[in-house]
């Protein structure tokens, strides 16, 4: 199992936390935002192969940002596969 920190950048949240299995989402906490909204993706991303996360989660805005915390579990993961 791998294990993923990413600082969040122009959202509410602070901090994901991701742990990966065999190239699948196993599980993921996020640090600050909305509570109910970031257990939500959170439940939702888990089991999930990272790139159907990513083909579901990017380009999600929140209001009038440019980015969500959907989006940035997006960033986050595609980050940890361009490092792969």
């Amino acid at each position: 199992m791998e294990n993923i920190s990413y600082n969040t950048k122009g959202v509410c949240s602070r901090q994901i936390d991701i742990k990966i299995e065999d190239g699948v989402i196993a599980e993921v906490v996020f640090t600050g935002g909305c509570s109910g909204n970031t257990k939500g993706v959170a439940a939702l991303a888990q089991g999930m192969t990272i790139e159907e996360a990513v083909k579901r989660l990017k380009g999600i805005k929140c209001g009038p940002k440019s980015t969500s915390c959907p989006d940035q579990l997006a960033v986050a993961l595609e980050q940890y596969l361009a490092e792969k």
